[in-house]
């Protein structure tokens, strides 16, 4: 299971440090444009990591994680905005997808997972 705590955590600490600015958050089509821009730094790590590009000399140094941490920041600054609770939004779509779902693919006899590895 998941700490639901951790969640609302993460929007209350974007929460205070945005409310200290009066710009707030941005709109809506700015929060997109930012999302789309951080899922191509994304891509391109992965490419670089997984794919046949590697990277320039001269290119700055960059992980996955820190572009999943980026992308994360821009997640939760956009649903804060939206006003929309990240636990439920969670919650909803896992119960759909554990529906939907929970016969589409070959079950492990393990049923190991990753927070069992971690």
């Amino acid at each position: 299971m998941y700490n639901k705590d951790s969640i609302k955590d993460m929007q209350k600490r974007v929460d205070d440090f945005i409310s200290q600015f009066e710009e707030g958050y941005f709109s809506p089509l700015s929060m997109l444009a930012r999302f789309t821009e951080e899922i191509g730094e994304l891509a391109r790590e992965v490419n670089h990591t997984y794919g046949e590009k590697p990277k320039k000399v001269s290119e700055e140094e960059n992980s996955i994680e820190a572009e999943l941490g980026d992308l994360l920041f821009v997640l939760v600054s956009f649903a804060n905005a939206e006003r929309i609770n990240l636990v439920e939004a969670f919650d909803q779509t896992m119960s759909k997808i554990e529906t939907r779902d929970k016969n589409r693919w070959t079950m492990k006899n393990n049923g190991g997972s990753i927070s069992e590895k971690n």
